[in-house]
């Protein structure tokens, strides 16, 4: 951590400087863009509070649809604060979640529960109200038809428990998939896209949901292995999505993060050290992701380089070894028969194996430059 190891990190990675500046100038002033209406201060305060990465690309979205998209995320993040309260008994929880889509027309309502940050969200919950009741009409029912939904998942499985791989891809749909659904009917409320089908959407969810398996506390790398494999099929549909998307700051805000999480795919795939603290992309990394994401082609590339690095990564004795093969290859192949993979800067520099003569069959990283340069970043830097 500290100002020693950014140092050493840019004097390793040249390149990564101006990409991090310059996302550093884009969080200044996301952070300065605040309204100046105290309830939609309240809402984007919140907003770079809870996550300050959607923070950021969310800044890159039309006024409205970037209204609409910061009070979505602020109603769902309510909705998981009182979905994660464990002292809130089930009887009372039950009907608040049952009911949450009609108190966001409420601005009386709010319901103390959560910590920290969450808990100021709950307390202050009618500032997200009255914000959201200037939305458009066709926002507030895209919010509100998913909040319902989501809100009836959820009930539903605290009065049962996720015991079958059915009970999980049903869940993983409610938390994850309903949030791709409700993206695409906000774009579509924009006038700026074409509604996409809800398997796609779905796809989009449930892609970037997988990476968040550090709360599943899984213990083995085998298992691990296994969750990359699962996430991996959802990539075809993600690409054919974001092909499909015409505006570009919209496409930027589906993309970049879709290549963060393939890229973090890559980083934790066999890779013992997420049991052992966070692992994420070095921050240069994401901000050279976030620099050179413009079209469908950047796109194409960086899934490119990263499905290759994956593969590089896949020990023969791995019981999912051909199924993620399989994928990976389709993936590799859609993004070769796209035409667009010439002309471009490569995420992975190759080096010098200390391995083999085949450095990419060798199931280490270092064969590949950027493959180290991409490992585990301290999460205090």
């Amino acid at each position: 951590g500290g100002e020693m190891g950014s140092l050493r990190a840019i004097l390793k990675h040249p390149d990564d400087l101006y990409p991090m500046v310059k996302l550093k100038l884009a969080a200044r002033s996301a952070e300065k863009q605040i309204p100046p209406e105290p309830h939609w201060a309240f809402c984007y305060t919140m907003l770079h509070k809870v996550s300050r990465s959607f923070g950021l690309v969310i800044q890159q979205l039309d006024t409205d649809l970037r209204d609409a998209v910061c009070i979505f995320y602020l109603v769902l993040r309510a909705l998981d604060t009182v979905e994660d309260d464990t002292s809130i008994p089930e009887e009372v929880k039950v009907p608040i979640l049952m009911a949450f889509h009609r108190h966001i027309y409420d601005r009386e309502w709010h319901f103390s529960c959560g910590t920290k940050e969450y808990k100021v969200l709950m307390d202050e919950f009618h500032h997200v109200s009255t914000a959201f009741l200037e939305l458009g009409s066709g926002y507030q029912e895209a919010i509100e038809d998913i909040t319902m939904r989501m809100g009836a998942g959820m009930a539903k499985f605290i009065c049962k428990e996720v015991e079958t791989i059915d009970d999980y891809d049903e869940y993983c749909h409610y938390v994850a998939g309903l949030v791709g659904l409700g993206l695409s009917k906000l774009f579509h409320a924009s006038g700026k896209e074409d509604l996409a089908s809800d398997t796609l959407s779905n796809s989009m969810g449930l892609f970037l949901q997988e990476l968040k398996y550090e709360e599943n506390s899984v213990k083995a790398v085998q298992c691990l292995n296994d969750m990359v494999t699962n996430a991996l099929v959802h990539v075809e549909d993600c690409l054919k999505y974001m092909s499909a998307l015409r505006d570009p700051a919209n496409f930027r805000f589906c993309a970049i993060p879709q290549i963060m999480a393939i890229g973090t795919l890559a980083l934790c795939y066999n890779n013992i050290q997420v049991f052992r603290g966070v692992v994420k992309m070095r921050r240069g990394l994401t901000a050279k992701v976030i620099d050179r994401t413009k079209t469908m082609s950047d796109v194409y590339g960086a899934f490119y380089d990263f499905s290759r690095m994956l593969k590089s990564k896949i020990g023969e004795n791995d019981p999912n070894a051909k199924k993620t093969k399989d994928s990976l290859e389709t993936i590799l192949k859609i993004c070769r028969d796209s035409g667009t993979l010439t002309q471009r800067k490569s995420y992975i520099i190759q080096s010098k194996s200390q391995c083999s003569s085949t450095p990419v069959n060798c199931g280490h990283l270092h064969h590949t430059g950027y493959a180290s340069s991409l490992f585990v970043r301290n999460p205090t830097t």
